[in-house]
């Protein structure tokens, strides 16, 4: 596993005190996934996510399409959407559940979930980075504000390369 975003779940259990999108609502990420051609698609209460790579409330990616419920974390929505607006559009329709095995994709996914989340009304980076390690986020230095902070340089320049920030 990388040192710097070695992600790991814990337990299958919610954790408490993360933001649910029950709290934020679809609207908002739905316009927010819009602006990178990608759909929210809103799942039943209790109906299996497809494309849910840790399954129970996690989001779910196929294809340009983000799966979530009303109790997936938002940390979680924003995860798998990045996953989705780092590849270049062409790569996206082959993604079914796991959308990369780069580290270099998966350091600028959670740097780029960090900064969306401030186009969230109510959620906000450091909220953001409180729910990812309460879910069980892990990263070298310490904690994801550490990271992101002191330790994220290859991943925003990932991601400038890309004008993604």
């Amino acid at each position: 596993m990388h040192p710097e975003t070695d992600i790991q779940q814990e337990s299958s259990a919610p954790a408490d005190g993360v933001m649910r999108l029950r709290q934020l609502g679809f609207d908002a990420p739905a316009a927010l996934l819009a602006r990178f051609g990608l759909q929210l698609h809103r799942v039943g209460p209790g109906q299996p996510i497809p494309g849910s790579f840790w399954g129970d409330e996690e989001a779910g990616i196929i294809g340009n399409a983000v799966h979530a419920r009303d109790d997936t974390p938002v940390h979680s929505l924003l995860h798998e959407a990045c996953h989705l607006i780092v590849l270049p559009p062409e790569r996206r329709l082959d993604v079914h559940t796991d959308a990369t095995d780069s580290i270099e994709e998966e350091d600028a996914t959670c740097y780029l979930q960090i900064v969306l989340a401030d186009e969230l009304p109510g959620v906000g980076r450091a909220r953001l980075m409180a729910d990812m390690d309460a879910w069980g986020y892990s990263f070298r230095l310490g904690s994801t504000r550490a990271w992101f902070e002191h330790d994220a340089g290859e991943a925003r320049s990932f991601l400038q390369a890309r004008g993604l920030v």
